[in-house]
């Protein structure tokens, strides 16, 4: 059996270049793979287009890429609690791609499943179709989207075990498991590394055929963007 793991996130990194493309799993800050970013961050590496649904929060997640001007390019369709995410894009430091929340995760599984380009109703009409084909079917009109074409994908599972295997859990399983196989080498960070073997095939939500490296992860804070409670009665 092919053993995929490797001993850190810094072994895991291992090819990654200024100007490339990186592709970061997660909803909101639920299962962002938080060693990986930690590990760009100390690397330095700069100009870099980052496609993920939302752009993290300051100081925290794709907020420390934005803090130490590492991003270039932000391809993300929510965005809306990161102040300097805010403050770059409107001053004309960061390029922003928006894109709407299904078009992102269908570009990634169509990269994914090596589908170069597809056709979706979501932004006809608007802004997210100018310069882009267009095209009628069953009476509507489509906008031609083309598949992400990245260098990494990052993701973050639950548990994974050492041939690649990866079970998610909750709402991380939301743009993670799009994103494994959807770039040239994709890269998981797990909770929990087990043996081949040890998981319940029947359970597995990746196969590790997508997955060329696999390392378990440390000190996960797993913040919540907006903490919302009840008094108590």
């Amino acid at each position: 059996m092919i053993r995929k793991t490797v001993a850190d996130a810094r072994t895991a990194l291992e090819g990654v270049r200024n100007g490339m493309t990186l592709m970061l799993g997660g909803f909101g800050l639920c299962g962002i793979p938080e060693n990986a970013i930690a590990e760009l961050v100390r690397l330095g590496v700069k100009d870099l287009t980052c496609i993920s649904n939302n752009a993290g929060v300051d100081e925290f997640g794709l907020g420390l890429l934005l803090q130490h001007r590492q991003v270039k390019k932000m391809i993300s369709s929510y965005v809306g609690e990161n102040d300097e995410f805010e403050r770059q894009m409107l001053s004309g430091e960061l390029e922003v791609e928006l894109t709407p929340q299904g078009t992102l995760a269908e570009k990634c599984r169509a990269a994914q499943a090596g589908i170069p380009a597809f056709f979706t109703p979501a932004g006809y009409g608007t802004e997210v179709a100018e310069g882009k084909e267009t095209r009628e079917f069953h009476g509507k009109m489509h906008v031609m989207e083309r598949a992400f074409e990245a260098d990494f994908s990052f993701v973050k599972a639950w548990k994974g075990d050492e041939a690649g295997n990866l079970i998610f859990k909750g709402t991380a399983r939301n743009f993670n498991p799009v994103m494994c196989g959807a770039a040239r080498l994709t890269v998981a960070e797990v909770e929990e590394l087990v043996p081949v073997g040890s998981l319940d095939p029947n359970q597995v939500h990746i196969p590790g055929i997508f997955v060329q490296r696999i390392f378990q992860g440390t000190n996960y804070e797993k913040r919540i963007e907006q903490r919302t409670v009840r008094p108590r009665p």
